[in-house]
């Protein structure tokens, strides 16, 4: 814990929603930020293209991808916004999804498809899952002929479920349906190779396991594809003077939004090098164990279920309170007031599931308290039930 600026006094087991930023990392965004000010026409003018090539090279080489392929977003949000704006969808058209999609990205192709006639269709992944085969059969379900892209997480924030989404990229690719992956929760807690997994576009958050600062993001776009990709905000790179990359119109169009602060950008690198250097192959097997025996002790206690097998999940561990019949927000504010437990409590599909999280920071003193007050849910102390 020492190593990050979180709160000693919170049991944080929620690293999935915003992650957490080491001291390191943070130092090094504070930095950026201090050059910016110090001179800020030198810095956004001239300095500032240069640094941003060198970030993303190294984020390029982390992710198995080419530093033309990819350019810098706040959030995986704005990635898809762009997505949906951009690619030529209208009516008679189909988007698939899993019904496990996040929210905000499921909404902006909702919205996009109001607005342009395609239709937003969402394909069941039933719980719990018995095999990666077995997940993209049942997926594929969804797929028709009208079937233009398919939009799925690669880590579900929902369900914490890893997808085989290299296997339905593949098939996609066969049946000539584009893909873009949501992987807002993938690099940092799992291996990310983009060419491997063979997505036509790919997005994801620098904040959450790649522990970098809050708003960075990476919209990676296969090079074939990029001249479908338009700018979602319209600024100098498109206009006929360019400013930056004047040999790639995609880096051109996308990485100049206008003013703005590039700190969280530019720290991803020192982000990847604290990474390479803390986070070992030992502490990400600790953190794995860790939220997998908060999954296993948590389901020894009556009316609480595990919902995975292990190896389909990581650093985060579903566990079932729905037989509980508690409502979320009254135990997710329950946990924190009592237990000072921050964590994730998921409504979905009428049930109830807390979403573990476990990092280097994490102890097993952390999950102890966590089971103690699973225990004690049905006690006269506890939440009130709905």
């Amino acid at each position: 814990m020492s190593d990050f600026l979180l709160d000693p006094d919170v049991i944080f087991l929620n690293h999935g929603s915003f992650g957490a930023c080491p001291k390191q990392v943070f130092g090094e965004y504070q930095k950026w930020q201090r050059e910016l000010e110090r001179q800020p026409v030198r810095f956004l003018q001239r300095e500032l293209p240069g640094l941003l090539s060198d970030a993303r090279r190294q984020v390029a080489e982390y992710l198995g991808a080419n530093p033309t392929e990819l350019v810098f977003v706040p959030n995986p949000t704005f990635a898809a916004n762009t997505i949906a704006r951009c690619l030529p969808l209208g009516p008679g058209d189909e988007v698939l999804v899993s019904d496990q999609e996040y929210g905000a990205c499921r909404f902006a192709f909702q919205f996009a498809g109001k607005e342009k006639g395609f239709r937003v269709v969402e394909q069941a992944i039933p719980l719990p899952v018995e095999s990666n085969e077995a997940i993209v059969e049942a997926f594929w379900q969804g797929v028709t002929e009208n079937t233009k892209l398919i939009f799925l997480s690669h880590i579900t924030s929902t369900t914490a479920l890893t997808l085989p989404v290299k296997q339905i990229c593949q098939r996609a690719r066969e049946a000539g349906i584009l893909t873009m992956i949501d992987g807002a929760h993938a690099p940092g807690q799992i291996a990310v190779d983009l060419h491997d997994i063979g997505a036509d576009f790919y997005t994801a958050t620098c904040h959450k396991w790649m522990c970098a600062p809050k708003g960075s993001g990476i919209f990676y776009v296969r090079e074939d594809k990029q001249s479908m990709i338009e700018p979602l905000v319209v600024g100098w790179g498109w206009g006929p003077e360019k400013t930056f990359h004047r040999e790639n119109e995609f880096l051109e169009h996308h990485e100049w939004l206008g003013t703005y602060d590039p700190s969280a950008y530019l720290a991803v690198p020192a982000a990847i090098a604290w990474q390479n250097e803390f986070v070992t192959d030992a502490v990400r097997q600790r953190s794995r164990d860790l939220a997998r025996s908060a999954v296993e002790l948590a389901a020894q206690i009556d009316g609480i279920e595990r919902v995975h097998p292990d190896s389909f999940s990581f650093q985060m561990g579903l566990i079932d309170v729905t037989a509980k019949q508690v409502e979320a927000d009254v135990l997710k504010s329950w946990l924190y007031e009592a237990y000072q437990i921050e964590v994730p409590v998921i409504r979905w599909q009428n049930r109830t599931f807390i979403r573990v999280s476990a990092h280097a920071y994490t102890t097993q003193q952390h999950i102890e308290v966590l089971i103690q007050a699973l225990q004690a849910i049905d006690s006269s102390h506890g939440p009130k039930r709905s």
